[in-house]
């Protein structure tokens, strides 16, 4: 922990005090345990207690870009090395990274095993939250409750107002719903400059600060109050140590583009993956007719979906006119100028640690001129 100067931190002490003595001297370069090389143990089904060693705590690890993808594998690899943990992982079978704290209603999500480095793994067409929420309710898994949940490793900065699209971080926050410890983690990633080794750099310095995590848990050390963001610089190996930090109002610029229909929007905008195109058909059939219904088959491994309409389509009105768009994220200049906030730490080369509480807390200014406000309106309507 690098010291913040004579600023005001305007953090809880008791929670600052907390994560001071988690991070206190923990640069986070050492590499995992090189322990358990054999990988290929076959994954524990959920009623199969024989797999779980009651003496270690259970981690649950998910994402939101995807149960393949490298931040994820190389995390559970490294939990696994140590032979530590019990690490179980449950997380979105295709990329979720934007869903926010959405997840899925009156739709049936399919569950299906999966193999990673010898962890109980399944991959679940629902979001973050879905994962999360399905993993603690008991009806996935043998356990009743992890001792930690760790989502990411996710590609590319959550900092700022984008913790409020990610769906890492959403994943943490269902989470500590369900009063469960959590940390998110992404790695800062940049387009032509980063590598898939830098997800396993990056699991390497964050390793000592989950180790630190559990070990407090158990103690009772651990923040209750919060879950812990973590930004993972660029370079991972050469970051300059963890920081305590602050939510910035930094965030990417939404830009909607036209798009002309001869460009074949829906092949990019629309139907992203086979999932989308079920819904979208669905959406259709739905339209379509009040009488009609939809029928969804999903394989096993590909997600593949068909929708039968029993309605019967009614007439197109020429009059009607279809526009399409696409939105892409730009990143934009941020004026805030505090060094102890998360985008800036970040590109001081820390490793940026942000605690995020789940009350929706108003500063005592803006609610004195909301009250003032409501006050004088409702005289008004009076």
């Amino acid at each position: 922990m690098r010291p913040s100067g004579a600023k005001p931190n305007f953090l809880p002490p008791g929670l600052v005090s907390n994560l001071q003595d988690v991070l206190s001297s923990r640069k986070g370069t050492a590499a995992p345990n090189e322990k358990n090389e054999d990988s290929t143990v076959p994954n524990s089904v959920p009623d199969d207690a024989a797999e779980v060693d009651d003496t270690k705590p259970v981690v649950l690890v998910t994402n939101a870009d995807g149960i393949e993808s490298p931040g994820l594998t190389y995390l559970v690899d490294a939990l696994v090395r140590q032979g530590l943990y019990n690490v179980h992982v449950c997380a979105p079978q295709s990329d979720e990274s934007t869903a926010g704290h959405s997840f899925t209603l009156k739709e049936t999500i399919a569950v299906t095993s999966a193999e990673i480095h010898s962890a109980s793994a399944y991959e679940v067409t629902g979001t973050p939250v879905d994962c999360v929420s399905l993993a603690l309710s008991g009806a996935l898994f043998s356990w009743s409750k992890p001792m930690l949940v760790i989502s990411g490793i996710n590609k590319g900065s959550s900092c700022g107002r984008n913790m409020f699209y990610s769906g890492a971080v959403a994943g943490a926050r269902e989470s500590l719903f369900s009063d469960v410890p959590s940390i998110s983690i992404s790695l800062d990633w940049k387009k032509d400059e980063s590598q898939e080794s830098d997800f396993k750099d990056a699991v390497g310095v964050c390793l000592p600060l989950i180790n630190a995590a559990l070990r407090d848990i158990e103690k009772g050390a651990f923040p209750k109050c919060c879950l812990l963001h973590v930004e993972v610089p660029k370079s991972p190996l050469t970051n300059k140590g963890f920081k305590l930090t602050k939510q910035s109002h930094w965030s990417h610029k939404l830009c909607w583009q036209a798009i002309s229909a001869s460009r074949n929007p829906a092949a990019g905008r629309f139907v992203p993956n086979q999932q989308s195109l079920g819904l979208q058909l669905a959406q259709l059939g739905r339209d379509a007719s009040a009488a009609g219904a939809a029928r969804r088959l999903t394989t096993q491994k590909k997600n593949i979906e068909e929708v039968e309409s029993v309605g019967v389509a009614g007439k197109s009105d020429p009059n009607r006119k279809a526009k399409y768009f696409r939105l892409e994220l730009l990143d934009k200049k941020q004026e805030e100028e505090d060094e102890d906030l998360d985008f800036r730490a970040l590109e001081n080369g820390f490793i940026a640690v942000t605690p995020v509480s789940l009350s929706m807390h108003v500063e005592a200014g803006v609610h004195a001129a909301a009250s003032k406000w409501i006050s004088t309106a409702l005289e008004v309507e009076q």
